[in-house]
């Protein structure tokens, strides 16, 4: 069992029956979703409903058999379960490298307990370390946001895809931008979504509660279990 699949797996075992589970994305996440459906397949699992953050977890989640739903039948959500692709000592995370940044703090915002499943690897001293910062932005003047992520001393580049640029589950670009060492998180998010174009951004400040690690130790805890 990969070190990922160790997380995911483990983070499973926090859903009872009757909840509504916010489903998250990403590669560890992947297999926090696949043991759900495993579980609900064998009916240790009874009554749950799904809340996906992105179209490529809401396939997987049909392919598994799981129940979904949604925020408008079901705004408040018992337990979320997804990835990050950094998480620094006080468990703020970077999110947005697969792109779901913005369903996934809607739902992590609508959720009251939200567990983060992640490998050693993804443990930074500092966000920022080695990930850059993802920031949702609508097509139409994405450069002008550029240019106002450079003011904050964000240097920024327009995520790519094979044919052009990147285009998110909700139609939008990337700006995937670095982040100043001395800034202040709580001020540079706020800073940053003040931009006009700007959707969302991929700092998840005081949102985890929980933080379960794969390592070549073994699974470890982080947080409120």
């Amino acid at each position: 069992m990969n070190l990922k699949q160790m997380a995911g797996e483990r983070a499973a075992d926090f859903v009872q029956n009757g909840m509504v589970v916010g489903l998250g994305s990403g590669s560890t996440a992947y297999y926090a979703v696949v043991r759900i459906g495993q579980l609900f397949r064998e009916g240790a699992l009874r009554d749950i409903v799904g809340i996906p953050t992105s179209l490529a977890t809401e396939k997987l989640a049909r392919e598994w058999g799981i129940p979904l739903t949604t925020l408008q039948e079901h705004p408040q959500i018992h337990l979320t379960i997804d990835g990050a692709d950094e998480v620094d000592p006080q468990r703020n995370l970077i999110k947005g490298g697969g792109g779901a940044l913005l369903r996934e703090k809607i739902v992590a915002r609508a959720s009251q307990r939200e567990i983060i499943v992640v490998d050693h690897s993804k443990l930074v001293p500092r966000l920022g370390h080695h990930f850059l910062l993802p920031v949702e932005v609508i097509p139409f003047g994405w450069n002008i946001c550029a240019r106002e992520l450079e003011k904050l001393g964000c240097r920024s580049k327009l995520r790519k895809a094979q044919d052009g640029p990147y285009i998110t589950d909700e139609r939008n670009y990337i700006l995937d931008c670095t982040i100043p060492p001395e800034a202040e998180l709580a001020w540079l998010e706020k800073e940053i979504n003040n931009i006009p174009g700007v959707v969302e951004n991929g700092l998840f400040l005081n949102r985890a509660d929980l933080v379960i690690v794969g390592s070549p130790q073994g699974v470890r805890l982080i947080g409120a279990t």
